[in-house]
């Protein structure tokens, strides 16, 4: 069996779509689409129902699924045990906003300049990534996964506390104690579209300020904040980093997690490692900032 078509099998099966599996193997759509009908007409079965909205295994695909995931597992880690020192190819990271935004952005990209073969994919979003699926090689999570097959470390503890800019106070008065909350613009996040519990730290302040107005990504809630617009509660590593922005109510702190995840099948390639590596030691030489009064 050609396994350049189960590769293209695994990318549709683990995208849902023929057009997006032709894009993240750089390949035509009709070379992805004649590729499948290649491989259904070897196997003489059909691996996909092709709806307009996608694709989806048939029982013999599911089938499929397992065997090709297998023998990519075993191809991985051969590449793995045979591969040189020589730190190159691509490496996905994917990771919460705030964190890959403030922190990873820039300690990433002074790897990427060190390694010329290197390429490193930061990809910062407010979503949860998928090993299984390959949409990352390396996953920084707020959750430590309860299961699937996962390298998992936990990476580091962080602080968010409540801010408000200077501009903002200078406006409207210092604020002493919660009772000084009422009446304040509340900058949080979208609650319906949190990919995550450990977001849940909000609810004590908006009760106390049901004016609220709602961003979808640490970022922006920031730059609300910086702008002088509202108060909101704000990851202390990065609103650190603003002058413009004062901790307030010091009594009030929230602490949360961050886990580090990699493939088992990928994570001793000298590429993934060497990227594992300096998310962990980047993130231990600034420990300080990450957990406020650590």
């Amino acid at each position: 069996m050609n396994w350049d078509n189960l590769r293209i099998f695994l990318a549709i099966a683990r995208s849902g779509q023929i057009l997006a599996a032709a894009k993240t193997l750089h390949l035509n759509h009709a070379t992805v689409a004649r590729r499948l009908d290649q491989l259904e007409e070897d196997l003489d079965t059909k691996l996909f129902e092709r709806r307009t909205t996608g694709t989806v295994l048939t029982p013999a695909g599911e089938k499929l699924l397992v065997r090709a995931e297998r023998v990519e597992s075993e191809l991985l880690q051969a590449d793995a045990a045979s591969a040189s020192n020589t730190v190159s190819g691509t490496v996905r990271v994917g990771a919460p906003d705030g964190f890959g935004t403030f922190h990873l952005a820039p300690s990433l990209a002074k790897l990427a300049n060190a390694h010329p073969g290197l390429t490193i994919q930061l990809v910062p979003l407010p979503r949860t990534f998928s090993l299984s699926r390959r949409e990352a090689d390396i996953i920084v999570t707020i959750e430590r996964p309860k299961m699937g097959r996962a390298v998992i470390k936990k990476l580091t503890d962080y602080s968010l506390s409540v801010y408000a800019a200077k501009s903002y106070l200078k406006r409207h008065g210092n604020i002493q104690s919660t009772d000084d909350l009422a009446g304040r613009l509340f900058i949080t996040y979208v609650e319906d579209i949190a990919y995550s519990r450990a977001l849940d730290y909000t609810a004590e302040l908006a009760k106390l300020m049901p004016r609220h107005y709602e961003c979808g990504s640490v970022i922006a809630q920031m730059e609300a904040v910086r702008a002088g617009e509202g108060i909101g509660i704000l990851h202390d590593y990065a609103a650190g980093q603003n002058s413009e922005l004062v901790r307030i109510l010091p009594s009030m702190r929230f602490t949360r997690t961050y886990w580090l995840m990699s493939h088992p099948d990928t994570h001793d390639t000298a590429r993934v490692s060497a990227v594992y590596r300096a998310i962990v030691e980047g993130v231990k030489a600034n420990m300080g900032a990450f957990l406020l009064g650590a």
